[in-house]
């Protein structure tokens, strides 16, 4: 077994672990529904993905294109949202659970650094808030991404790593499926997270929208 080979092994392992600290409450923080409480907007929430654009269960993997040498992310887009947006560097708090970006900054999005790097081999995590009290944030709108649809992270190395969209599911938050979500894979893949699903007054949204995209170029 080659050295590169080896070391790949490793990393990819190390992302799996890393990642799998993180659990359904990492998205909590994102999802309380400021805006629809001080409004009255609950019957304007934001959109939710149809079952059509889940992952279907039959589908080959497709290999997407070859992983990137590691640069941490500055920026992600996404055009067919209009979505264009700085991000920051997330950890986790105390409680073991993912940081979030500050809810008054509601054009600013995470990552999860001490994860896989967009367009590294293994699974990169982006979340952000759907709204803050004030309105719509960066991310209110993805449950209407669609498959098919690209995601372009500008990358401090100068290059930009494009994802294409594999599905958009949205998950109770009791029900949340970690290993499917977070869990290490052979191929450079992202997940962008926000919140959705029911509405409550009490304890404000009840899931979380996530997106599941592959690299499939870079430029």
């Amino acid at each position: 077994m080659r050295l590169r080979d080896l070391t790949d092994r490793r990393v990819r392992r190390r992302a799996g672990r890393v990642n799998a600290v993180i659990g359904a409450v990492t998205v909590l923080a994102l999802c309380s529904g400021g805006w629809l409480l001080a409004s009255g907007s609950e019957g304007h929430p934001p959109p939710q993905p149809s079952a059509d654009q889940a992952r279907p269960g039959t589908v080959r993997e497709a290999p997407g294109a070859a992983p990137m040498s590691p640069s941490p992310p500055d920026r992600v887009r996404i055009p067919s949202l209009r979505v264009d947006a700085p991000l920051m560097g997330l950890g986790l708090n105390r409680a073991g659970s993912l940081d979030v970006p500050p809810p008054r900054r509601k054009n600013l999005a995470g990552w999860y650094e001490a994860g896989t790097r967009p367009g590294e081999r293994g699974t990169a995590i982006v979340a952000g808030h759907v709204d803050n009290a004030e309105g719509p944030a960066v991310f209110y709108d993805l449950g209407a991404l669609t498959r098919g649809r690209t995601i372009e992270i500008d990358r401090r190395d100068g290059s930009v790593a494009v994802f294409t969209v594999d599905a958009v599911e949205v998950y109770k938050a009791d029900a949340f499926p970690d290993e499917k979500v977070y869990g290490a894979a052979r191929r450079p893949e992202l997940r962008v997270i926000t919140c959705g699903g029911p509405y409550s007054r009490r304890t404000g949204y009840q899931g979380n929208v996530v997106v599941f995209a592959h690299l499939t170029g870079n430029r």
